[in-house]
């Protein structure tokens, strides 16, 4: 059978005639390695190299966690309460003080109070046109990244896989751009970059617990599954058959004057550390970690996923993102009512997540510290947008629905200056009172940490230069 498109094995010409030929042998061998090496493998490797060396972008170690609490978490009943309110505004949970002196936020979150010397706080986050499935706005950090009412709102890039282009992983055998994944409207995509800055979706490569839409423990793992070869083939046969194409290579090598072959090999030799996924692997490992670290994360899901963040930005990844979800349709965090299932409303919905939250971003935060990552790793928690002031929509009488007029946000780490709350909204947390902090702004911030050049652009598929960063600069309370 003819194909007249392109396939996986074109960067390797496994169909043209090359001096000597030996009857297809090469030909087979190159066919072969690229398969074996996952699909162009090493032609993407190569592009991002590429890529990166043309705008000059240097790697300094840093990478970012992105916490995504799916459906919007509410800001009033989490980072800016209103303790003073009457109960249809403040809600029904009470408020602590915290480490920063006239501070306070939920009670639910205790270890985050005792922490908040680590954290900022954003009260003032302007979530305009931001909406939900899919979530795009505050991933791409583009307004007009919103699929429901603009055709191309899918087709922006997310920061991380504009990352992943214009800088790359910190190890060459890490992907860049990590995601745990309940469902694709939660996390942001390559879009106009191309799949090949999709992320490395990890659900399947790690053994990880089942949780009901609802958040219930089934006692059941899935996972665990991607790096595993078929009987027939094992890592020894893929390193043979790399040492047998490079041997024909080497023919050539002498002649060659701009170093392109040692460069083929190498980018050869990383697609198949990739494919056979040793430091990935070793990342995905939870059971490398020692148990005492174990149970200090517990065996939540979110919460193993917490920890092998860790683990993978320890091995090189830029890029994780955490989509802290149950179920696949607007997300968790949606809480609209008790009334509407498997929602929840604020008291039964938000009230059990925000313990688990607790534990899991203070227990990130402190690991992150004792392995002296902290100052490498920017770790942001937030969802889409806030929600209403009142409670009681959709015939609930605890539920608040969506809220894009302003909501919260939590960061630590990243060497930043912490240990403050940036930003107010108004008496009834309706309307933002002063310091709006845009996308755009939390999309620069984000790039000067990674060392991406805030002028850096891409271009769309008429070929127009689009500006990485829209409306937007670094959020100066923090330098």
């Amino acid at each position: 059978m003819s194909h007249a498109h392109a396939h996986a094995f074109d960067t390797f010409n496994a169909r043209r005639r090359e001096g000597l030929v030996f009857a297809g042998r090469r030909g087979m061998l190159k066919a072969g390695l690229s398969g074996l090496a996952g699909l162009t493998l090493p032609n993407l490797l190569r592009a991002r190299a590429d890529a990166i060396q043309s705008r000059g972008t240097a790697k300094n170690g840093k990478s970012v966690i992105l916490l995504w609490m799916a459906g919007g978490p509410s800001h009033i009943d989490t980072w800016d309460p209103k303790p003073e309110r009457p109960p249809e505004n403040r809600g029904p949970f009470a408020t602590i003080p915290t480490r920063l002196p006239g501070v306070r936020i939920c009670e639910h979150l205790p270890k985050q109070a005792a922490l908040l010397d680590h954290f900022t706080i954003i009260r003032s986050v302007d979530a305009r046109n931001s909406n939900h499935e899919p979530n795009r706005v505050f991933q791409t950090a583009n307004l007009d990244a919103e699929p429901r009412t603009n055709r191309d709102g899918d087709k922006y890039p997310a920061i991380a896989s504009i990352i992943a282009k214009l800088r790359g992983a910190n190890h060459p055998a890490m992907p860049p751009y990590v995601a745990f994944m309940k469902a694709a409207s939660h996390i942001g995509w390559g879009g106009w970059l191309g799949k090949q800055y999709d992320p490395f979706l990890a659900n399947d490569a790690a053994p990880l617990p089942v949780y009901t839409d609802v958040g219930q423990d089934t006692g059941r793992v899935r996972g665990g599954n991607l790096f595993r070869l078929p009987r027939s083939l094992n890592a020894d046969r893929i390193h043979c058959r790399r040492d047998l194409l490079r041997s024909f290579d080497r023919l050539r090598a002498g002649a060659d004057a701009n170093g392109s072959m040692s460069a083929l090999d190498s980018y050869q030799q990383q697609a198949a550390d990739l494919l056979l996924g040793r430091r990935m692997q070793h990342a995905l490992d939870i059971f490398r970690e020692p148990e005492p670290i174990r149970d200090r994360y517990g065996k939540h899901l979110w919460c193993q996923q917490a920890l092998l963040a860790r683990r993978l930005v320890q091995a090189g990844a830029a890029f994780v993102t955490l989509d802290l979800s149950y179920h696949g349709s607007s997300g968790t965090w949606d809480t609209h009512g008790d009334n509407i299932p498997p929602y929840g409303g604020i008291l039964k919905g938000l009230g059990p997540l925000l313990p688990l939250f607790d534990h899991l971003i203070t227990t990130l935060i402190l690991d992150l510290k004792e392995h002296g990552l902290l100052d490498d790793v920017l770790v942001i928690a937030m969802g889409e947008f806030g929600r209403t002031p009142i409670l009681g929509t959709q015939d609930s009488t605890d539920g608040r629905n969506h809220w894009p007029v302003c909501m919260s946000l939590a960061m630590a780490g990243g060497g930043f200056r912490h240990g403050q709350v940036i930003g107010s909204t108004e008496a009834d947390g309706g309307q933002i009172k002063d310091r709006p902090v845009t996308p755009g702004d939390l999309a620069a911030t984000i790039y000067q940490h990674m060392g991406v050049p805030l002028n850096a652009t891409y271009q769309d598929p008429r070929g127009r230069p689009r500006m990485i960063v829209d409306n937007g600069a670094p959020i100066r309370e923090l330098m």
